[in-house]
């Protein structure tokens, strides 16, 4: 019996994200009037308080600012996945961090190595950024 992975929610201004991903695009929030990026997506800008925005494309590099390695699966459907890197990574758009699972050797997971997003589609479910090395 095949255990079906729990996917995120597809609504809301979350909704839109995946929806530019599903796309094939990597978009970020970006606010109207401050010019401050954003993520997760948001009403309001967390620099100026605005609520105008737009989405913005985001270059998709960055560097590892934080990683996990999880050995134990939380829920049963990442059983078989175990040990799997889990990443921090802090893109080039000043103040976009993204959280995504890495694809590659573990033990090249370290501060500061160059990454790049690249989307993937999850079991019948939404396109889901991942993390590699660049």
């Amino acid at each position: 019996m095949t255990i079906p992975k729990p996917l995120p929610e597809l609504d809301g201004l979350s909704g839109e994200w995946y929806g530019y991903l599903a796309q094939g695009e990597l978009r970020f929030q970006r606010c109207a009037a401050c010019g401050s990026w954003r993520h997760p997506p948001r009403i309001a800008c967390r620099q100026c308080g605005a609520d105008g925005w737009s989405w913005e494309r985001s270059s998709g590099r960055g560097e590892i600012y934080s990683w996990t390695v999880t050995h134990q699966a939380l829920h049963p459907a990442f059983a078989d996945a175990v040990p799997y890197g889990i990443v921090v990574a802090a893109l080039e758009e000043p103040g976009v961090r993204l959280v995504a699972g890495w694809d590659g050797p573990l033990d090249a997971l370290a501060l500061g190595v160059p990454v790049v997003v690249t989307l993937t589609s999850a079991d019948d479910g939404p396109v889901l950024p991942r993390l590699r090395a660049r």
